[in-house]
């Protein structure tokens, strides 16, 4: 034992190892500038799956679509030639289609109106604590998950002139029935009333987030104050919905400016001219009539339209919420 001790001191104390010294020098750490740009680099990576897609799928049918308004493309593949604005001259001057865009703009009048008021009215019913909410929540959201072939469907059955549910109340509180589908300028009314019943649901539902998000305390104070419920309802209630009605307002005609399966399905592809949306006639002038560029320039026609609708709706709220 000895001998073992006084060889380890001949031969000096164990060498230091320090960890990591056998791998070698470390690596310097990335500059600002390197992690900035690797940073960079990965959200790129990510994005780029959907960059792809949004300029296969959307910018350049944009594009093309464009260029098609401005040849005499025909479906069956003939044309192509280049004509300049010609598309655009027939179709301002197209009767047909100022009937179509009237008929889109009154059914976008009739069904956003009801689809505010009916929607804040069921929102403030149960939010007032009605027994059984799990049950009018559901009931009231179900037929906005239906497909629009389904309440098509349904809606076909209810207008029917011989056996609907629709004339059966009109007998039983003395009127005349009514051929819904059948009679012009009726025809669009039924469409909207079968489209209010189909989404009044999902603009339910938004009212009903936005009331349960307005603090109680407010009430409270207000009922302190001696403030009633028709007082509370219009001094607290309807001004912190404003900007939930702004945004279902926007959402609102966007979607009925775009009506097109409903009207389709429910009249079985033969709107009358009462009836007929501009969606549905540009899909007529392309794929019934096979002019692909006429159909083209009526599309952008329209989409300038709705551009100008939308600017004018957000510049009268902003107006409304610079003055609140």
């Amino acid at each position: 034992m000895t001998d073992v001790m006084a060889d380890r001191s001949a031969v000096g104390p164990d060498p230091e190892v320090t960890p990591g010294a056998a791998s070698g020098p470390r690596p310097a750490p990335p500059t600002q500038r390197q992690a900035r740009r690797r940073g960079q680099l990965a959200a790129w990576a990510f994005l780029a799956p959907f960059m792809v897609s949004f300029v296969l799928f959307v910018i350049w049918p944009l594009v093309h679509g464009v260029f098609l308004s401005l040849t005499d493309q025909s479906l069956t593949g003939s044309g192509g030639s280049f004509i300049g604005l010609q598309n655009y001259s027939e179709a301002l001057s197209d009767a047909v289609m100022w009937r179509s865009i009237g008929n889109t703009v009154w059914f976008t009048v009739l069904t956003t109106v009801p689809l505010v008021l009916i929607a804040l009215i069921m929102a403030l019913l149960v939010n007032t604590g009605l027994p059984g909410q799990w049950l009018w929540r559901l009931s009231f959201f179900m037929p906005f998950l239906l497909a629009s072939t389904v309440i098509s469907q349904i809606w076909v059955w209810i207008f029917n002139p011989e056996i609907g549910a629709a004339n059966e109340i009109l007998s039983a509180v003395g009127l005349e029935p009514i051929a819904w589908l059948q009679t012009a300028n009726v025809d669009l009314i039924s469409i909207a009333i079968a489209t209010i019943w189909w989404t009044v649901g999902f603009n339910f539902l938004l009212y009903l987030a936005a009331l349960q998000n307005i603090p109680t305390l407010q009430y409270e104070a207000a009922a302190v104050d001696g403030a009633g419920p028709w007082r509370q309802l219009f001094s607290i209630t309807l001004p912190q919905l404003g900007p939930v009605t702004g945004v279902i307002l926007i959402l609102q005609m966007l979607a009925s400016l775009k009506l097109f399966d409903q009207a389709y399905q429910m009249m079985n592809g033969n709107s009358s001219e009462s009836s007929r949306p501009i969606v549905q006639y540009i899909f007529e002038a392309g794929f019934v009539g096979y002019r692909f560029g006429y159909a083209s320039a009526i599309s952008y026609i329209f989409f300038v339209l709705i551009v100008l609708v939308g600017i004018a709706q957000m510049i009268v709220l902003r107006r409304r919420k610079e003055d609140s």
